[in-house]
């Protein structure tokens, strides 16, 4: 039987995301101490997570899922590990897999996301690669649904740098059916293979260089750092040409009244977002930071339940050859 790998939303059907997502709030809604019956998780299970970047909500959430769900976890970097000394991504793999019951990875490069969920036989989480950061979005539309009851129909403004993170929310515009309006200058916007994908997917995604114009009606306002680990540019040059893409009060007030403010964390007040609006009532950031935790959990669940696994869902082999083939370009960041 194929490992549920959970690579990316766009390797997923639709069905499958609702699910984890149903469940992420079942959870959430029976505290912390409870589980709904249909999870099952084996006692004592082991989470492997090599993190090559460091992290806080990633980390910290992925090993108290992991605790809430009856089972322990184990932290690695490649200071840690062999393939700190070239040991190859394959053979990492193929030993992990005799050890642990799953394995996240955090990278900069998503090759090495693809590579070792095409070797492990156990199921292989991605927590954070250059070109996307499902976990994040995941919660994000968790946190929208709390607050705003459904994503599908709505409309979702990012303003700043289409990276990773915008990556996976327009990934998430095709599954679940909300409309994204990215404001981005010339020299950040999306890569055109991403692009191409939303648009054979029948996903609302509109990219345009006015912030206002993007925010205009929008029922979320969505922002990141301008400035992400790996990023070799002048820092200087990139925070001159997203300056404009700031969100103040003035962008919030180009979209809807009600509308709510979100951020991957951590973030720079002053830079991409004004502190009125991230400390402000429109603000969702501490929520969308503590449904890290729920979707993470609900994400284990799903990848640990081999006795669900169909070959519809299972995200395996098939999502590694699809993601192999997309041949996006790189796109470094870091939460």
């Amino acid at each position: 039987m194929q490992p549920r790998h959970f690579l990316d939303i766009d390797a997923l059907p639709r069905q499958t995301l609702r699910a984890i997502l149903d469940d992420a709030h079942a959870m959430k809604a029976l505290g912390r101490s409870h589980l709904p019956d249909k999870v099952n998780v084996r006692q004592g299970a082991v989470l492997a997570m090599i993190f090559e970047q460091p992290s806080t909500r990633t980390r910290v959430s992925f090993e108290v899922a992991m605790h809430e769900l009856g089972g322990t976890s184990i932290m690695l970097s490649p200071a840690d590990m062999q393939i700190g000394r070239g040991e190859t991504i394959a053979d990492t793999a193929r030993v992990l897999s005799r050890y642990v019951d799953a394995i996240v990875l955090r990278t900069g490069t998503h090759g090495k996301l693809l590579e070792l969920a095409a070797h492990a036989t156990v199921p292989v989480i991605n927590g954070l690669t250059n070109l996307s950061h499902p976990c994040q979005v995941m919660a994000d539309v968790m946190t929208f649904e709390e607050k705003k009851g459904s994503i599908e129909g709505a409309t979702v403004a990012w303003l700043g740098d289409a990276n990773n993170v915008a990556a996976s929310w327009v990934h998430g515009a095709a599954r679940f059916g909300y409309a994204l309006k990215l404001g981005c200058p010339e020299k950040f916007k999306p890569v055109p293979e991403l692009l191409s994908w939303a648009k054979a997917e029948g996903a609302s995604v509109k990219v345009g260089h006015d912030p206002h114009a993007a925010a205009r009606n929008a029922d979320c306002v969505v922002t990141d750092v301008w400035v992400s680990m790996g990023d070799g540019e002048d820092k200087k040059k990139r925070k001159s040409l997203l300056k404009p893409f700031q969100v103040d009060r003035a962008v919030m007030a180009a979209a809807k009244p009600d509308a709510i403010f979100m951020h991957c964390l951590p973030a720079h007040r002053g830079d991409e977002v004004t502190a009125e609006v991230i400390d402000g009532p429109q603000s969702v950031v501490w929520d969308e930071a503590e449904n890290r935790l729920q979707v993470q959990k609900a994400i284990l669940a799903w990848c640990l339940d081999a006795s669900r696994a169909s070959p519809s869902s299972a995200g395996s082999s098939g999502s590694v050859a699809r993601g192999a083939a997309k041949g996006r370009p790189e796109r470094v960041g870091a939460k």
